[in-house]
């Protein structure tokens, strides 16, 4: 009876191994979601409102006020948390919403000069989408659903364009043709890893937490800029770190990129202060874009 026991114990260990492998892997099975997936938008959201004056933050309520007008019961927006992550839950509903799936991203090759203008015609980019629904959020005279539908566009898309594959690409989908290991967890590919595993680390184990009041000094450092500045930033770091660290080599071009990675576990260390500044620089961002809509008449101009 004893050795049965012994035998049996690590069939126990095993089964808890793969039990917590599984749940991993379901966190960050690409297309679940846009970048960042729930847990890293909904963050955003948080930090955003921990960080906009107080009229802002009664003015948001005023407007989720009216989400029932949405038409959107399966996609509820009862925080701006919600409102952050409501342009994802839209794609269950693609026969009503597919027109607005490519404002997610603007991917540019990383081996060509950045241009904002490129795959962005009529305005179906990240970049232009964010700078169209903030103009609309900033107009009283539109009924509160609509502008409350611009407000999660553009609370969503400003966290999107933050991540760097979707700004950064090398011939592969923004690395969804990548096929990674994260750590000991197979099956994913590089843009799924950059969407959630390693948003979800860099969140849970931030000290001092992401959510909170940000000093003048802190956004300062952070914050500022505008869509066109904050998508070469994603772009470059995804020339000069995303596609690197996961190859574990320099320049792109030499040697020819894999077409399977695996992330070590330095690699993700390396990684994860990156993923952490981004989500942070999007939540004040974010603050700072919803500051600007309710206060017209400080907002750019679209049509530039």
């Amino acid at each position: 009876m004893g050795d049965r026991a012994v035998g049996h114990r690590p069939i126990r260990v095993t089964a808890r191994l793969i039990a917590a492998l599984l749940a991993m892997l379901a966190l960050v099975q690409p297309g679940a979601a846009g970048a960042w997936g729930y847990y890293g938008h909904a963050t955003t959201g948080r930090i955003a409102l921990a960080n906009v004056k107080p009229e802002t933050r009664a003015a948001i309520a005023r407007l989720i006020a009216h989400q029932a007008e949405l038409g959107t019961p399966d996609c509820p927006i009862r925080s701006l948390a919600d409102a952050a992550t409501w342009p994802d839950c839209l794609r269950g509903q693609y026969w009503r919403w597919a027109y607005t799936f490519a404002w997610h991203y603007q991917t540019e090759p990383v081996a060509q000069p950045y241009d904002v203008k490129k795959n962005c015609g009529g305005g179906d980019c990240v970049s232009a989408q964010i700078t169209r629904n903030q103009v609309i959020l900033s107009d009283e005279s539109l009924p509160a659903n609509v502008r409350l539908e611009a407000l999660a566009f553009m609370v969503h898309f400003a966290g999107d364009i933050h991540m760097p594959l979707h700004s950064g690409d090398n011939n592969d989908k923004g690395g969804n043709a990548v096929e990674a290991t994260y750590g000991i967890a197979p099956g994913l590919n590089l843009h799924s890893v950059w969407d959630s595993a390693l948003a979800e680390r860099a969140i849970s184990g931030a000290n001092p937490p992401l959510v909170r009041h940000y000093s003048p000094a802190e956004r300062a450092a952070l914050a500022g800029g505008t869509p066109a500045d904050w998508g070469r930033e994603s772009w470059e770091l995804a020339r000069d770190f995303v596609y690197r660290n996961a190859a574990g080599f320099g320049p792109l071009a030499e040697p020819a990129y894999p077409d399977k990675v695996t992330l070590s576990q330095e690699a993700i260390v390396q990684a994860v202060p990156v993923a952490e500044k981004r989500i942070t620089q999007a939540g004040l961002r974010i603050a700072d874009l919803l500051d600007a809509a309710f206060a017209p008449g400080k907002l750019p101009d679209p049509a530039r």
